[in-house]
């Protein structure tokens, strides 16, 4: 048997409904790994280093000031958890706009919000969810992105099983022994909804019959004038992405 001390803690960060739900759901049983979604943060730090566990975006813990764009403080993380291992997801900025709207026009529901959210409201709702993604891709990846394995929404809905047989030669686990569990993880990750797809337990709240695809949903659910309204804010943060959401739109 594989020791727990060979894979380390893991931690899956990016922007509310980029497929951070879905994504940590492989690891409930993947190896030797324990999952939990959005466990507080000081819980986090108080874990053992010598398990294998994962969680994804820790909630916020009073007393532990968290860094721009984080829910935590990373040097408090890195000092209990050297050896942590970090996936960070993004999603094409207008796709995760159409998908925020939920969450952010309920209070600003997805976490950990820019410092200035308020002074978001009286903008549109579609301007809030742009600038949600904007803020969290910027300065939160900022912090990581030196530590961080860069993933892509994309390519998990293109392939999903060799998107999670890459997370396991990332780390080190042996894929013939957890080939039936990627399996089944695989078959849930549907770019439309059939008899296959199972949607991430903590992302059904924030889902919406709207769309018939969750790549390039934008089209659906985005009027041109709103698709360009988010784009004037996420279009230079996407670019560091890959994502060209100007030139999609004929902007540039």
């Amino acid at each position: 048997m594989t020791s727990n001390r060979l894979h380390p803690p893991v931690m899956i960060l990016g922007c509310g409904r980029s497929g951070t739900s879905i994504f940590g759901e492989l690891f409930d049983g993947l190896g030797p790994y324990a999952y939990e979604s959005e466990p507080a943060f000081r819980d986090v730090i108080d874990r053992p280093s010598d398990q294998a566990w994962a969680v994804k975006v820790p909630r916020e813990s009073e007393g532990l000031s968290p860094d721009a764009g984080l829910s935590f403080p990373l040097a408090a993380l890195l000092e209990s958890h050297p050896s942590i291992k970090f996936f960070w997801i993004v999603r094409h900025p207008l796709d995760a706009v159409s998908s925020l709207k939920i969450g952010i026009g309920q209070n600003w529901r997805h976490h950990p919000r820019p410092p200035d959210w308020k002074n978001w409201l009286t903008r549109s709702l579609v301007e809030q969810c742009a600038h949600h993604w904007a803020y969290i891709n910027s300065h939160g990846y900022e912090r990581v992105g030196d530590l961080a394995k860069l993933v892509f929404f994309e390519d998990m809905i293109r392939d999903p099983h060799g998107f999670a047989s890459d997370v396991c030669k990332t780390l080190e686990i042996p894929q013939n022994e957890n080939e039936a569990l990627l399996c089944k993880w695989a078959a849930r990750v549907q770019d439309s909804n059939n008899a296959q797809f199972v949607e991430a337990i903590t992302s059904r709240s924030l889902s919406r019959p709207d769309h018939s695809v969750r790549v390039g949903r934008w089209k659906e659910n985005l009027s041109i004038d709103d698709a360009r309204a988010a784009s004037r804010i996420v279009a230079s943060v996407g670019r560091n992405f890959g994502y060209d959401t100007e030139e999609e739109l004929g902007l540039c």
